[in-house]
């Protein structure tokens, strides 16, 4: 095979696969209705005028399906915690019972469900728009290797496997998020 096809084929791939892990990772920020420390990844706390993720100052828990637990490192912490579960609008209320939080994880209404898969598929539509940015930009790199003098069969060749390389990258995709859409529709 062409080393340029070859090239644009390995830069088509990694970009690809951060597609797939950005979907993968937003995916994961979005609940299905069982408690998961995870959930908590985006909640940010001032911690001594610093805005701290909340794994830097407490350790995240779920004692349950339906529960979450965060114990700060520091009592003072607690109130900071609250506050920052409260303003990252996850629809979460923490209790304090002056040792730790304890996050009951409501169950999901139907309308919410609907709302949660709209908003996996619209992730889902993020990642095929990067494959196929990815998809462009390799084929860009082919057309300008021709026009530095690889053959024209080559192109078509190297197009055609950039196509399919994208395809398998697609149905990826589509495998990721119908089994999210699945575990958010399932009671």
């Amino acid at each position: 095979m062409n080393e340029e096809i070859q090239m644009a084929l390995d830069e088509a791939r990694e970009k690809m696969d951060k597609a797939i892990g950005r979907l993968e990772g937003e995916l994961g920020k979005i609940r299905a209705g069982k408690a998961h420390p995870s959930m908590l990844e985006s909640v940010r706390v001032d911690y001594y005028g610093t805005m701290t993720p909340v794994s830097q100052v407490a350790n995240v828990n779920s004692t349950d399906a339906r529960t979450l637990v965060v114990q700060p490192w520091e009592k003072a912490m607690l109130d900071p915690l609250a506050t920052g579960i409260i303003n990252a609008n996850l629809g979460l209320n923490p209790m304090n019972n002056s040792e730790v939080l304890i996050i009951n994880v409501p169950p999901l209404t139907e309308e919410r469900r609907i709302e949660l898969s709209k908003r996996a598929r619209s992730e889902g539509e993020g990642a095929r728009v990067g494959i196929r940015n990815a998809r462009k930009d390799a084929n860009d790199f082919l057309k300008e290797a021709k026009n530095e003098g690889m053959s024209e069969d080559d192109l078509k060749k190297g197009e055609t496997m950039v196509q399919e390389l994208t395809n398998q990258y697609v149905t990826q995709v589509e495998t990721v998020l119908s089994a999210k859409e699945a575990d958010i529709m399932t009671i």
